[in-house]
């Protein structure tokens, strides 16, 4: 088989687009949010103990406070940077979302070398690379190439010294689980695909109308909730085009600025649950997203007059009459902002 249909192969298996991962680089920042934290946290920790420990013979751990160092640095710069990040253009979204994702995976099997060589601890530093790429591809959605890089890297470094510290069947059994995550990284990211070409196959059936009152359609239907602020949550989530909101904006949207979260809280809840129960009976899929307190709907998987209008799509800009989603006062300023856009064509 020459390079040219290999490449083509793994492109027909394995390859998604950019836009079609936006909805996955958005889960890539959340996930990194919560992660980077809690290594910032750890990566200060070591730094105090190894001052505080070896205070009075600091230059012989010069390695371990740089080590340290470039941990607390890289996992407090992707945190920052996630959120910073967070409204980037969905057709970039999974570039510059996931490069945090990169960084903190690799910087974890620094980690596992660090424990390997430096401590002396190889069974903890092996442990450590396996770990880490086996919550990466729980964690994470990446390309399986660059996981693949980088766990190859790893593994040239480690495999010498499990050579030295387990022999031929400890570097046999470390080089099967190096197999088994690439192979694990292969299957998901096949399953993703297919899950995007079933959510384009949804597509064709769902449909949100922006311009005037909204209203949402699954199969020539209008979708109805149970709570009439679950309509007006999910509209205000269609506005937002895939970025994330936490649940103190939305109450703020949802019950006026001075709502109280704490009142109010219960309420939200019930909301989601309106329209996780609504949205599940009727077999839609991948839409509705709730992440740790973080709620979003995933574009790629919805018409919307609103998503052509803002693509400049000459249908809907003629359909445009100076109304947004009129039932929702938060609207107002869309719509005037929509008609100024309009204006400009």
């Amino acid at each position: 088989m020459n390079k040219k249909s290999l490449k083509a192969k793994y492109k027909e298996r394995y390859y998604i687009s950019q836009l079609d991962l936006a909805d996955s680089a958005e889960t890539n920042r959340i996930h990194v949010l919560i992660i980077s934290p809690i290594l910032f946290i750890f990566g200060l920790a070591d730094i105090l103990a190894v001052i505080f420990l070896h205070h009075d013979n600091l230059q012989n751990q010069i390695i371990s406070l740089i080590y340290f160092g470039i941990f607390t640095i890289v996992s407090l710069y992707s945190f920052i940077y996630s959120r910073k990040i967070k409204n980037i253009e969905r057709n970039r979204a999974y570039i510059w979302k996931t490069i945090p994702v990169y960084m903190i995976i690799h910087t974890m099997i620094g980690a596992s070398l660090y424990n390997f060589y430096i401590l002396g601890q190889p069974f903890n530093g092996f442990v450590s690379y396996t770990l880490t790429g086996f919550i990466s591809l729980s964690v994470f959605t990446f390309s399986p190439i660059p996981f693949i890089i980088g766990l190859s890297i790893g593994m040239a470094f480690l495999g010498p010294g499990i050579y030295d510290n387990f022999g031929l069947t400890g570097l046999a059994d470390a080089l099967l689980t190096q197999f088994v995550m690439i192979c694990i990284s292969f299957y998901k990211r096949k399953v993703e695909k297919k899950q995007v070409l079933f959510l384009k196959k949804q597509k064709n059936n769902l449909e949100a109308k922006t311009f005037g009152n909204f209203t949402l359609i699954f199969e020539n239907k209008v979708v109805r909730f149970s709570r009439t602020k679950s309509n007006e949550l999910l509209g205000y989530l269609i506005y937002k085009n895939g970025s994330s909101v936490n649940s103190k904006q939305l109450i703020s949207i949802l019950w006026g600025e001075r709502a109280d979260s704490s009142r109010y809280g219960s309420s939200l809840r019930n909301l989601i649950v309106d329209i996780k129960h609504t949205l599940n009976q009727l077999e839609i899929q991948n839409f509705f997203i709730t992440e740790y307190n973080n709620f979003r709907i995933n574009p790629e998987v919805i018409k919307c007059d609103y998503y052509d209008f803002l693509a400049g799509d000459k249908r809907a800009l003629d359909n445009f009459g100076g109304e947004f989603m009129s039932q929702f006062s938060w609207a107002e300023e869309v719509a005037a902002f929509l008609e100024q856009k309009a204006l400009k064509k």
